[in-house]
């Protein structure tokens, strides 16, 4: 972390760094993409399925997981570390990097282009580094939240196909 701090850090990558992980505060980037997938008949699961795993995300890391290991942020215990923004609360797992991660693992699985299967794993990586570089979080955090999210993403995918498509069975049953 202080390597990061001490050799990485510049005023562009400073500005670059804030902005992206202020995005992704309450996971709102990934949120306003989900949000935009809903709108559209081929993209409308993905952004359904994706909000879901952020929601089992948020639940199992910011209500169960942080308060559970209770661990301060690096900024109060590595000497000589500075934080480029403001952050409260607990720091293990990395909440910004968990919804990332939950909402790329449901891209990559369910996008009808494959854009969207290559830039959302990127923009998850970047969101997870942004922690790390703005020092709110340790690597362990950033691969902690990584990893709830993948698991998310990847159980709710299916679970939510399934669930989609036994309503849609229910509705069209319904009309006949």
């Amino acid at each position: 972390m202080l390597f990061i701090q001490n050799t990485l850090r510049i005023k562009p990558l400073d500005l670059f760094f804030t902005v992206f992980t202020t995005l992704g505060n309450a996971g709102l980037l990934w949120i306003a993409m989900s949000g935009v997938m809903l709108c559209f008949k081929k993209w409308g699961r993905v952004g359904g399925a994706a909000l879901c795993a952020m929601l089992i995300c948020f639940l199992l890391q910011e209500v169960l997981l942080k308060n559970l290991v209770a661990r301060p942020r690096p900024f109060y215990v590595v000497e000589g570390l500075t934080a480029l923004v403001p952050e409260t609360g607990f720091s293990f797992p990395s909440g910004h990097t968990a919804s990332s991660f939950a909402a790329a693992t449901v891209y990559m699985r369910g996008a009808p282009r494959r854009f969207m299967k290559i830039l959302a794993p990127i923009l998850a990586v970047l969101m997870g580094f942004s922690r790390l570089y703005v020092g709110v979080h340790y690597p362990s955090d950033v691969l902690g939240g990584a990893l709830i999210g993948i698991i998310c993403g990847y159980f709710i995918w299916p679970f939510f196909n399934w669930c989609f498509d036994k309503i849609k069975r229910k509705v069209k049953s319904k009309r006949n």
